[in-house]
């Protein structure tokens, strides 16, 4: 089932706003405003059936826990953790409030890393670049030399 759009709650009257308690220069709020979420929607929405199984997840959540899980090199269960407590984490994902509770069980990252499969993931990169490059946050120096982790894991 596609995921569901959230919208603003009637209970959220008197929650702090995560856009306005951060600080608009630190490089993740910077990079969630610079990133256009819509290119993920339109790729991986056709993923999911209507009227089939419970709602999906966001796709911006998914497509933010895998980016923040590889920009700092945590594990599934880790990048769940770590998004309860920490409030840019929250923004990245495309949260307007701060989440209390864990938004995902850490196995489905799994399963829709699964979903969308090595095309998917280099779809994910290649937006990553693509911004990066637009709003010079990289420049060609830092595309001189590339490394690659070969190690394998069962």
């Amino acid at each position: 089932m596609q995921p569901k759009s959230r919208g603003s709650d009637q209970g959220d009257l008197f929650r702090a706003r995560l856009d306005q308690i951060l600080n608009r220069q630190h490089p993740l709020y910077r990079l969630a405003n610079a990133i256009d979420w819509s290119v993920f929607d339109r790729e991986f929405g056709p993923l999911y059936t209507e009227n089939f199984g419970r709602p999906g997840l966001p796709i911006r959540l998914l497509v933010g826990l895998h980016y923040l899980k590889h920009a700092y090199n945590v594990s599934d269960e880790a990048v769940v953790d770590h998004f309860v407590e920490n409030g840019y984490w929250q923004y990245f994902c495309g949260f307007e409030f701060f989440q209390h509770d864990f938004p995902l069980d850490p196995t489905t990252l799994v399963k829709w890393r699964k979903r969308i499969g090595p095309k998917g993931m280099d779809k994910l990169l290649q937006v990553t670049i693509e911004t990066a490059k637009s709003k010079e946050y990289m420049t060609e120096r830092h595309l001189e030399r590339v490394n690659v982790d070969t190690t394998v894991q069962e």
